[in-house]
């Protein structure tokens, strides 16, 4: 039977903005997917990213571009020849996820070989803006297992020990957002070693960070812009210790899985980030999670509502979403 396909776009007001070097965002845009076949649905939810050249009105253009090869069954693995790894694959690659799992009655997890998924702790982002107002939201997030920290390049030693002296207990991330010099990733080192800081996130514009190669920091460097897909790997693995998997680079879970395999061989370690969004895009994001040192899938506590049934929260931790939301009979 022929499948039914369905794109549209989606706007989630946030609670309060987010604020990274590269703006402020107080909405998360997405592109929902709804994919049908023999009374079973399948959905899946991509966020274009503009730093990527992406935008709404393209990521649906992509879709409808491969309106034919959907609708007539492509699989997921033909998906990848019709359609560029990005926000739009992703949607639709999840969507298959979903339908094949409704279709067959088993979860993706049962269909992986791999466990329920379950409670998932989470960075809490404290995002970009003055010290004080850092410090302020931190102190609120001192009991969560991780927090991250949006930083720039005016004041990050002042950004980065305000937080740190506001919330001591918590492992911390530091993502510049490719902010930062060579020479600042060289001179802050003493500082994030000093302060216990777990991870740095891409500090360096993905275009820029040859200067890594061979360096050998006092703190993990985890690939963020500069991780795609499993081909980039090759590339990165004398430059970073850790690769940041979001499924919108990706182009899907189906991609995840492969670069997730593709860093391990490396000997690599994984980190699953998203970008803001709700909770149907972090749902297949939760089977990365599962095999992740760095969890950062806060995306939809920053919505002032989500989907329902989506997923819950409490003190960092996240709870899978309802049986059914997505990649359950």
């Amino acid at each position: 039977m022929l499948r039914t396909l369905a794109a549209q776009s989606d706007a989630f007001p946030l609670a309060r903005p987010f604020r990274i070097s590269r703006g402020v965002k107080t909405v998360a845009d997405v592109v929902t997917v709804e994919i049908g076949c023999d009374g079973v649905t399948g959905r899946g939810e991509g966020v274009p990213y503009p730093r990527y050249d992406e935008s709404i009105a393209g990521a649906l253009a992509t879709i409808e571009e491969a309106r034919r090869a959907i609708e007539a069954g492509a699989t997921r693995e033909e998906l990848a020849e019709v359609m560029p790894a990005g926000a739009a694959r992703n949607a639709v690659d999840c969507a298959l996820w979903d339908l094949e799992s409704k279709a067959s009655g088993q979860s993706v997890t049962d269909r992986l070989g791999r466990p329920p998924l379950g409670a998932t702790p989470t960075a809490i982002t404290v995002s970009l803006d003055t010290p004080a107002a850092m410090g302020a939201a931190a102190r609120t997030l001192a009991r969560v297992p991780l927090i991250k920290i949006k930083v720039d390049s005016s004041d990050p030693e002042t950004q980065i020990r305000t937080v740190r002296n506001a919330a001591p207990a918590p492992r911390v991330i530091v993502d510049p957002n490719e902010s930062w010099t060579f020479a600042e990733v060289e001179r802050l080192q003493p500082l994030l070693a000093e302060l216990r800081i777990d991870l740095l996130e891409q500090p360096l514009p993905a275009g820029e960070d040859d200067a890594l190669a061979g360096f050998v920091p006092l703190v993990p460097i985890a690939a963020d812009e500069s991780a795609h897909v499993a081909g980039d790997v090759g590339a990165l693995a004398e430059k970073y210790q850790v690769i940041n998997i979001k499924l919108d680079k990706t182009g899907g879970l189906t991609g995840a899985l492969a670069l997730a395999d593709a860093a391990a061989a490396a000997g690599l370690g994984v980190m699953t980030g998203s970008m803001i969004s709700s909770s149907l895009s972090i749902a297949p994001a939760l089977i990365i999670a599962a095999r992740s040192a760095f969890v950062d899938l806060d995306g939809p506590l920053w919505l002032a509502n989500d989907r329902p049934g989506g997923v819950g929260h409490g003190t960092g931790v996240l709870t899978p979403p309802a049986r059914g939301f997505w990649g359950t009979a």
